[in-house]
């Protein structure tokens, strides 16, 4: 047991605990990109099952989130990041989290399957399935690949936002997919540049852990390069206008810059510009987003 859960030692959780087990920072960017997968899909599902679905679909992260703090306990108690999460610090049991993580999952699912359709909760189970098992218990200590392949189950909220409306997925859907999909690496491995002693201390192989400085953000720009092109894509497919296509552009090309900046910083400002675009990634995915729901919202009334 670490000493901060021996603090807590013999206390009772209180709802706020159990909260913090659901990621909420996470949930936020869950619920905006699958409400943007649902207002671009085509058809109509009633307000109240639109507020169900995306509930459900948070509700469905944040129990991933829980699941994901179990299995990663012993990692989370080791980096200064996470050692004050529920489980380390000793607020929440292991047992407790699980059960509360596995209702969530199961109840997610059910609602959802209920307030849509089956397709819909059949993305939101897999997407469970694949951040829990596939990314947290298969990839995460074995490969400083895991955020690429694990970013996967990030990306799909807005897959299943549109599902839950259509029934269906096409192409619009997974191209927001795809956007999500490129921006995680350069996000995450800028994190993780920051943290870099932390992840090392736990022996979880980040790339900044396992990889060259020079090789880390080389990639990091890479995948910056690959968001910023796929972001206006949603024009050429005609599921957004050219306005849409030129705030797409501009925003890719501040996360670019910032990546190029990244690449050439020295030692000594390296964590510098690893924080700035950490932050700007973050702004980029809300804005990109924000701005295709205008442009949606804008076409809908002008139509």
């Amino acid at each position: 047991m670490t000493d901060i859960a021996a603090v807590y030692e013999g206390a009772d959780p209180i709802p706020g605990d159990f909260y913090d087990l659901l990621k909420p920072r996470v949930m936020s960017l869950v619920v905006f990109t699958a409400l943007a997968g649902a207002l671009l899909a085509p058809g109509t599902l009633h307000p109240l099952l639109i507020l169900l679905s995306i509930t459900a679909i948070a509700v469905g992260a944040g129990a991933s989130g829980a699941l994901n703090m179990v299995f990663d306990a012993d990692i989370d108690a080791v980096m200064s990041r996470t050692r004050t999460r529920p489980l380390p610090s000793g607020r929440v049991s292991r047992d407790a989290a699980l059960g509360f993580g596995i209702l969530l999952s199961a109840g997610s699912v059910m609602v959802l399957a209920f307030a849509s359709n089956y397709v819909a909760a059949g993305l939101l189970a897999f997407t469970i399935f694949f951040y829990v098992v596939i990314y947290t218990l298969v990839l995460k200590r074995r490969t400083p690949q895991n955020i690429v392949i694990g970013g996967a189950a990030g990306a799909l909220p807005p897959v299943v936002g549109w599902a839950a409306v259509t029934g269906d997925v096409t192409l619009v859907p997974l191209v927001m997919f795809g956007i999500i999909f490129l921006w995680t690496p350069a996000h995450f491995w800028a994190l993780a540049i920051l943290k870099r002693d932390d992840y090392a201390l736990a022996g979880v192989p980040m790339l900044p852990c396992v990889a060259s400085a020079t090789s880390t953000r080389r990639q990091i720009l890479l995948y910056a390069v690959l968001t910023a092109v796929a972001g206006p894509s949603l024009t050429l497919i005609g599921a957004a206008s050219w306005a849409y296509a030129v705030v797409a552009s501009a925003l890719g090309v501040w996360f670019v810059v910032r990546a190029v900046a990244l690449l050439n910083a020295t030692e000594d400002t390296e964590r510098r510009n690893a924080g700035r675009l950490f932050g700007v990634s973050i702004v980029y995915l809300f804005a990109l987003f924000g701005a295709l729901m205008a442009d949606h919202v804008i076409a809908m009334v002008l139509a």
